[in-house]
């Protein structure tokens, strides 16, 4: 059998989720945080490859869960390069830098975070256009 959950349940996980990041203290906002390299095989583990840029996100971060997918608010938010490299993922942590979310970053789908390049250079603008979470559902 496949498990199953209907879009209300899915959206409401989400919602749990994404609130997680505008949790804390110690910076008023979340971050989100692009690497290089390859993703690390669970969000508990330490990150991988090189900070490339990290970008303090908007405060809700993300809108209210619909279908099970939230959208990151605040789009496009820009950041300065702080190492050179390919983006190949990202992390967002909440205000006290507890991990919230890791996912594919690329300049288009299937990639949850939409860029406007991957190359990011030290000092250079690099563009947020758009970010998604989703919550699995009923596929078979």
């Amino acid at each position: 059998m496949v498990t199953r959950i209907p879009n209300a349940v899915r959206s409401a996980a989400c919602d749990a989720v994404v609130d997680r990041a505008d949790l804390g203290t110690t910076n008023p906002t979340a971050r989100l945080r692009i690497y290089s390299g390859t993703q690390p095989a669970t969000a508990d583990t330490a990150p991988s490859g090189t900070l490339l840029a990290e970008v303090n996100l908007a405060n809700p971060s993300f809108t209210a869960a619909s279908n099970g997918v939230a959208t990151l608010l605040g789009t496009p938010l820009s950041a300065s390069g702080l190492a050179a490299g390919t983006a190949g993922w990202f992390r967002i942590v909440d205000r006290d830098g507890a991990t919230v979310q890791d996912g594919a970053a690329g300049t288009s789908a299937p990639a949850e975070l939409i860029l406007n390049t991957t190359t990011i250079s030290i000092g250079a603008t690099v563009q947020i256009t758009s970010g998604t979470i989703t919550m699995p559902g009923s596929e078979p």
